[in-house]
């Protein structure tokens, strides 16, 4: 099979492409470590505020121990072309009454699961990047955006 020739990158579009990937993948890859070991599940964002975003969890999850032992998290998205991004950043976990309302408030699926805001299983984690990187598809190699 000869070698598939990526698409090319207009690297003045890196920010945009980088965004429309985090829009386009509702169900990113989101790593953290257990025990010295990486651990990699799904997770559905509440929101994305370019390139802040926002995800829950259950105070009595195995993600939300790690995090709490490690902060450091990173994030894979990838469209169905296979674009990818990758956010690496900290998982900060939020108790502002005001905010946890407002993402609650606006997604149906977290009220599915957690009947209150105030709900103490709820946990609300807001993870600030440190490093975004975009890769179309078969290009094997990575871009650094400019996420700030």
């Amino acid at each position: 099979m000869p070698r598939p020739t990526p698409e090319p990158v207009d690297v003045t579009k890196l920010r945009e492409l980088a965004l429309s990937v985090i829009a386009a993948d509702k169900f990113p890859m989101l790593a953290t470590v257990g025990g010295g070991q990486p651990c990699v599940r799904p997770v559905s964002p509440l929101r994305n505020d370019a390139f802040t975003i926002w995800v829950a969890s259950l105070r009595d999850s195995h993600k939300t121990g790690e995090i709490a032992a490690n902060g450091k998290v990173e994030l894979c998205y990838m469209t169905q072309g296979h674009d990818q991004v990758r956010l690496t950043g900290v998982a900060v976990e939020i108790t502002d009454a005001a905010k946890r309302l407002e993402l609650w408030q606006g997604t149906p699926l977290l009220r599915a699961y957690i009947p209150a805001a105030d709900d103490p299983r709820f946990v609300l984690y807001r993870i600030d990047p440190l490093r975004v990187r975009f890769m179309r598809e078969w290009a094997l190699e990575y871009f650094e955006v400019d996420w700030r």
